[in-house]
């Protein structure tokens, strides 16, 4: 596994949860952190601003250029893009971490939620790939790499809450597209997906619906992401991992030091038969 250091990682939603944990890993490799994020004064509910998240990445060991961008905006996200590439000479690294969720049958989702689950999760990964792709067509080991879910066809993933499930899904169609279409030029686009529920504030925010004593911590998905980046880009291409399955082939086993708390049943993230 390569390092990267002197690598520049542009990631969406990258203030907080797992996007911060991933920025804060390539960082103390030494790597370029882009944030690109909504959130430039506090949040009343969620900790975090990206002032707040380029901090933490300069003490980690990076350097850090917080921009404000909401990707549903293609002027924000095509300025955002031109401005990481003049300050850092380029983009090697694209991470489509920034969703939305809304865990709700079809007569209890408002059409705002749907739409804003599609805009950001499925436009929102469509356009920061489109945006980044002609810089990381000139880097040397490009990575796009997307947190969405395998696309297992299963009615049940559906049954619960059709809109989610399509919105995670879509993600999930443009990596298997991109993957193939830029599979030639070299450019790695994979997903990645966790074995268990991660706890995050924004998980949080869910209302009680997951206990966090029985998850894991974004630290593993940080490691796992970390160990695909540092991979050939062009022998490691249109992979759907789970943390698990990524850092078992770099030879790590245990991973009860990424539980909340050792010892707890874990629950299984969504989607994973």
């Amino acid at each position: 596994m390569k390092s990267l250091g002197g690598k520049t990682l542009f990631i969406t939603g990258a203030s907080r949860g797992i996007g911060l944990a991933v920025a804060l890993k390539a960082a103390s490799q030494g790597a370029n952190i882009v944030v690109a994020a909504k959130t430039s004064t506090p949040h009343p509910k969620l900790p975090g601003t990206i002032f707040t998240a380029a901090e933490e990445i300069e003490k980690a060991g990076g350097k850090a250029l917080p921009l404000v961008v909401d990707i549903r905006e293609e002027s924000q996200l095509t300025a955002a893009a031109a401005r990481a590439a003049d300050t850092f000479g380029g983009i090697d690294i694209l991470i489509n971490n920034a969703s939305a969720i809304f865990l709700s049958g079809t007569l209890q989702t408002p059409m705002k939620r749907f739409d804003l689950m599609n805009q950001v999760n499925v436009r929102g990964t469509f356009l920061a790939s489109q945006v980044c792709l002609p810089y990381l067509l000139q880097a040397e080991n490009p990575h796009i790499l997307t947190f969405s879910p395998p696309l297992n066809l299963q009615p049940h993933w559906f049954k619960n809450h059709t809109a989610y499930t399509m919105a995670k899904y879509g993600m999930s169609m443009v990596v298997l597209g991109l993957a193939a279409e830029f599979s030639v030029q070299g450019v790695a686009v994979n997903a990645l997906w966790p074995k268990t529920v991660i706890h995050t504030a924004a998980l949080a925010m869910l209302g009680g619906l997951v206990n966090p004593q029985k998850c894991r911590t974004p630290e593993i998905m940080a490691d796992a992401a970390c160990a695909i980046l540092g991979r050939d880009s062009r022998s490691c291409s249109g992979h759907f991992y789970t943390d698990e399955e990524v850092l078992r082939e770099e030879g790590i086993s245990d991973f009860s030091s990424y539980a909340v708390s050792p010892g707890e049943q874990l629950y299984p993230d969504l989607f994973l038969d």
